[in-house]
């Protein structure tokens, strides 16, 4: 394309998606090394310490926020200072694969962009030109099979490539990166924390909006609310608590999203997100080619460190108990709706902040993997939960039971 973005084009560049439990279709079982799965997946038998050895030179301190957060470089809190239009904050993440094009360091940028039917619904693109990196700027909803393009990407030539993914799709490239013939690979990793199907998203933001076809993004922001803007310009903004979580199906988040342990992408170079932002954006460098990456924006970063404050305990503590119920097939609690307006004006003044938001997230998702697996998966539990996981959720009074843990 003269624009310089391919995208995905599954009849003629990958194949059919092949069944898998757990699947996220990250892309993988749509390649001809597609039996590399069962080695690969993060959702069969994951060893982050070997992977964060190969990819970072070492595995993560136990003993220092790394339990939380994997490997850590430096950690900052980001923001362009100049922000992109069209990003979803401030488009450090699109910014750092165009500059990686412009310097030619890489030749090729593998990353997710809109359908073009659907905004919200993601799809895989390869980009050779800097200044295409805009198409892949906001939020998508969805799975999308963006390994697969890794092979029609080398067959066309491409041995310098930058990826830009979610934790189950860096996890999976970690393990056949040296399969793949490639000169250098950059890896640009964004947190996920609870995906769904593109449908099923509709069907969420037919439930915050009356006019849910006019919403152009839709954000969670560190302060406890959902931002929400219209192709008019309105903006509206919904605390945490009065969304209409209770209101969706059980299966509405897949297993899964329920049971993954790499919220902060800890194999990736470099993570960009919000968590720990506090209004900003979160850069987490993991590695040399991390910094190298960074370096391409230096001069266009407003970097400041990260803050802490509040407590978590309680929140967590809170969240375990409602995904106990939840876990157990039970509705989960409503709080009074005279009281969803009291705390969501008080959450953002007395709950977690900072890395201490970052620190609850991470807690929650690794207590709710292992209260997910015990209903769903209990066989599973020994092989899908690293050793890290359980020293997340041992505050909480949640600890190993015969035969969950290797010994």
């Amino acid at each position: 394309m003269a624009d310089g973005s391919t995208p995905l084009d599954l009849a003629a560049s990958i194949g059919p998606a092949a069944h898998r439990n757990l699947c996220t279709d990250c892309g993988l079982s749509r390649m001809k090394i597609a039996n590399a799965c069962g080695r690969a997946c993060q959702f069969i038998a994951p060893d982050y310490p070997a992977a964060e050895a190969r990819v970072h030179g070492r595995t993560r301190d136990a003993d220092t926020d790394e339990l939380w957060f994997g490997p850590v470089q430096s950690m900052y809190r980001a923001r362009l200072k100049a922000p992109k239009p069209g990003a979803q904050w401030t488009g450090i993440t699109t910014e750092l694969g165009a500059a990686l094009l412009r310097a030619g360091t890489v030749d090729a940028v593998l990353c997710i962009g809109p359908d073009p039917e659907d905004i919200w619904k993601p799809r895989p693109m390869l980009i050779t030109d800097p200044d295409a990196m805009a198409q892949a700027r906001g939020m998508r909803m969805g799975y999308a099979p963006l390994l697969a393009l890794l092979e029609p990407a080398v067959e066309a030539g491409h041995k310098r490539i930058a990826l830009i993914g979610i934790p189950c799709q860096v996890y999976a490239l970690r393990q056949i990166e040296a399969q793949l013939g490639l000169e250098a690979l950059y890896v640009i990793g964004t947190p996920c924390s609870d995906n769904t199907t593109t449908e099923r998203f509709h069907e969420f933001l037919s439930l915050i909006s009356d006019a849910p076809e006019t919403v152009t993004y839709l954000e969670f922001r560190a302060d406890y609310h959902v931002e929400l803007r219209h192709k008019d310009g309105t903006q509206r903004l919904i605390p945490f608590l009065k969304l209409p979580l209770s209101d969706l199906d059980p299966d509405f988040f897949p297993t899964t999203c329920r049971t993954c342990v790499d919220y902060t992408n800890a194999l990736a170079d470099v993570t960009v997100g919000y968590m720990a932002g506090e209004g900003d954006q979160w850069l987490i460098i993991r590695n040399a080619r991390g910094q190298e990456i960074v370096d391409g924006l230096k001069d266009q970063l407003h970097l400041q460190p990260v803050g802490t404050r509040g407590k978590r305990a309680s929140s967590v503590a809170g969240f375990i108990e409602n995904t106990k119920l939840a876990a157990g097939g039970l509705p989960l609690r409503r709080m009074p709706d005279f009281m969803r307006g009291i705390m969501g004006w008080l959450m953002p003044r007395i709950g977690p902040r900072g890395l201490e938001f970052a620190k609850a997230r991470v807690e929650m998702k690794a207590a709710e993997t292992i209260l997910h697996l015990r209903r769903l998966h209990p066989k599973r539990m020994r092989a899908m939960v690293p050793s890290h996981v359980w020293k997340l959720v041992a505050p909480y009074g949640l600890a190993p039971e015969e035969g969950e843990q290797e010994k």
